[in-house]
């Protein structure tokens, strides 16, 4: 059943479907500007895919985020029609100088400033939805898209279809529910997918449901069970974390030896009684491992795992090869899996490097948050996963939220993470670090759950003090 507030934005996501085909009409080539992790990159797959069906061309361009000379310099560019996927909301001032057709397909908090006339966007904050829990930037941008091409009864929306082998093509191809689960893939990219889907999330799952190439089944949540000896399988395993094991290879090693387990094996070959025993071992560590699976089908054994789907678009992302992950969304495998495997092996390596400093340094604690620096070259691009891991895995408090601080030149990266019981007790990150960053000429924003910024590195001291304040008053005046 679709409630009141998911109409609204369905009809929102269906003013900005039209004028994509519209513009697919017309043959004009669209340019999609997409952010840099999981959620952004299935986004921009989920839109590329669905131009490409209808005959249309496309541009597209990965960005870790929209700067405004991002924006100045696109706002020269003479397209005619450009989406913006998981991004943009914040920058509505500025996209209104655009001359050109927008379409914003985000689900960030939006700043409070109106639209122009040649924007439509899309934001389920806009009706009310939460979009840090019941809907992504892929799963926004799959709305977008979702009756593109389908005819309807007042008319045609996408190409014109003169003849009846045209109309046949369009009833037969254009329901983009076999897009569904990409756009999951998104959703478990920004950790919406851990506890189970809702909202409109599960509206997109049970669109993948429908069409067939969605399955779900219970199983152990353990990461690559077919492609790496057990041991890392366990220990690469991020979400949900097992305490002890989550980023600790030998931690594992000596976890499966103590149960009489082979480490080397792989969990596809072990024997039903081996994984039963597994299984009930780790339970007793975090009864989230077992549950719901879902799988995409048919698929290659590596990506049918929605999760692990999006660990590897993550690692692509992460290790500036957005080129490699969109050709993978887009359909591509062999070399190109073989090289994002490759990647995401890389960069597993790097997570467990970050792990062990954890491990050695903690954090550092004020009254309200906790923090960790780092200027290590490798810890900076998996500052923002370990932290959230260590919280999840008991390393560090989960009483504080975290603010994860990696120096680049002149300026701060900032990833900030809470837990639902902190933004119960009416933490806002993303208003935390909007509101700071800009005190001290930077920028930042996000979720409630999960935000970053960018600020000066002379500033690092006052922000970190503002930050705390921030919280302080958003939990005493909740």
């Amino acid at each position: 059943m679709i409630h009141n507030k998911q109409r609204s934005l369905l009809n929102r996501a269906n003013e900005g479907c039209d004028v994509i085909a519209n513009h697919i009409k017309q043959d004009n080539v669209i340019r999609i500007i997409s952010h840099n992790d999981a959620d952004g990159l299935s986004a921009a797959g989920v839109l590329a895919n669905a131009i490409k069906e209808e005959g249309g061309q496309f541009h597209t361009t990965i960005l870790t985020r929209l700067k405004p000379e991002n924006i100045k310099q696109l706002s020269l560019e003479k397209y005619k029609l450009f989406i913006f996927s998981d991004m943009g909301s914040a920058c509505l001032k500025l996209l209104n100088n655009f001359k050109s057709d927008l379409v914003i397909a985000d689900h960030h908090q939006p700043a409070e400033v109106e639209t122009k006339d040649h924007i439509i966007h899309v934001n389920p904050h806009l009706f009310g939805i939460d979009g840090s829990r019941e809907i992504s930037g892929a799963g926004t941008a799959y709305l977008t898209i979702r009756e593109l091409g389908e005819v309807k009864e007042s008319g045609q929306t996408g190409k014109t279809r003169e003849s009846g082998k045209e109309n046949e093509k369009a009833n037969n191809s254009l329901n983009k529910k076999y897009l569904a689960p990409l756009a999951l893939v998104g959703a478990f990219g920004d950790m919406q997918g851990q506890d189970g889907f809702i909202g409109v999330n599960e509206l997109i799952l049970e669109d993948g449901k429908e069409f067939g190439n969605l399955e779900i089944h219970e199983d152990l949540k353990i990461v690559s069970k077919s492609s790496e000896p057990l041991y890392k399988s366990i220990a690469y395993t991020l979400t949900p974390a097992l305490p002890g094991l989550t980023g600790d290879l030998e931690g594992s090693m000596g976890f499966l030896e103590k149960m009489g387990l082979s480490y080397g094996i792989k969990f596809t070959d072990l024997e039903n009684e081996e994984k039963d025993v597994l299984k009930d071992e780790l339970i007793k560590l975090n009864p989230d491992i077992f549950g719901d699976v879902y799988s995409i089908i048919p698929e290659n054994k590596v990506l049918r795992d929605l999760e692990e789907y999006s660990y590897i678009l993550d690692a692509c992302g992460k290790n500036k090869k957005t080129g490699l992950a969109l050709s993978i969304a887009l359909g591509e495998r062999d070399q190109a899996l073989d090289a994002a495997l490759t990647i995401q092996k890389k960069y597993r390596d790097q997570l467990i490097k970050g792990m062990e400093w954890i491990k050695r340094e903690g954090s550092n604690e004020m009254e309200f948050i906790q923090y960790i620096y780092s200027e290590d070259k490798i810890l900076k691009s998996v500052m923002g996963t370990i932290s959230t891991v260590a919280i999840a895995s008991k390393l560090l408090s989960n009483n504080k939220p975290i603010l994860s601080m990696a120096r680049m030149h002149k300026d701060v990266k900032v990833s900030g993470r809470t837990t639902r019981n902190l933004v119960k007790k009416g933490v806002d990150l993303g208003k935390a670090l909007h509101d700071s960053s800009l005190s001290f000429g930077g920028q930042g924003g996000g979720h409630d759950i999960a935000a970053g910024a960018m600020i000066p590195y002379k500033e690092m001291d006052n922000f970190l003090i503002l930050v705390n304040d921030m919280i302080e008053h958003q939990i005493n005046n909740s």
